[in-house]
């Protein structure tokens, strides 16, 4: 096991100990939606078990009502026919980019992160099959791309910046990759992965 892979599954809380519905940030964001209960969902954070590692990141149709054209992982909310967070983040992967579960090895979880939209996403993040195929739903999906997580895990590719929002001031990140913009829950997520392997 190499010094990357040491990092990343030090990283992770275990399989058998989700993180609870309350997510890192809810400070932050209950300072727009007050504590009113969040909507249960679940991202895939995806690595090819391969030399580079990629990250499995997608971009959204222009036509959705919610996050149109933005980069996100695949992931949507929990539904009631879900065994659990990762049944959830397996349906979702498989209907939004065709991934077989039987190419999905999870790892465990990170913190549950909250989002302006009112939900509670907790990332399962998981090694994918370095030959799995991936195949969009383009009702869903525009595209599949990759980027190594080395890219992530390098300091000089994260930016910070400050945005305001509903009249508040808000530290943000986003990360640029060859044409695409990595901003808002993904790259807060990725940044929260990034921090807890070690990186600042």
């Amino acid at each position: 096991m190499d010094a990357v892979e040491t990092a990343l599954r030090g990283a992770l809380l275990p399989l058998d100990a989700p993180p609870g519905a309350r997510g890192w940030n809810h400070d932050d964001i209950a300072t727009f939606l007050g504590n009113t209960p969040r909507r249960a969902a679940a991202v895939l954070i995806g690595i090819r078990d391969d030399r580079q590692q990629n990250v499995l990141l997608t971009v959204r149709t222009d036509t959705l009502q919610q996050h149109a054209g933005q980069v996100a992982f695949p992931g949507g909310r929990v539904e009631p026919s879900d065994k659990d967070v990762i049944a959830t983040a397996l349906r979702e992967s498989h209907e939004e980019i065709g991934l077989e579960a039987d190419a999905v090895t999870p790892l465990g979880f990170l913190e549950s992160f909250e989002t302006i939209s009112g939900f509670c996403v907790t990332p399962v993040v998981a090694r994918v099959d370095a030959a799995a195929k991936l195949k969009p739903d383009p009702g869903e999906v525009a595209e599949v791309f990759e980027v190594p997580l080395a890219f992530f895990l390098d300091p000089a590719n994260m930016r910070r910046y400050t945005m305001e929002y509903r009249g508040h001031r808000r530290d943000m990140v986003e990360f640029l990759h060859t044409g695409y913009r990595i901003w808002g829950a993904t790259a807060a997520i990725v940044q929260n992965l990034v921090r807890r392997m070690g990186h600042p």
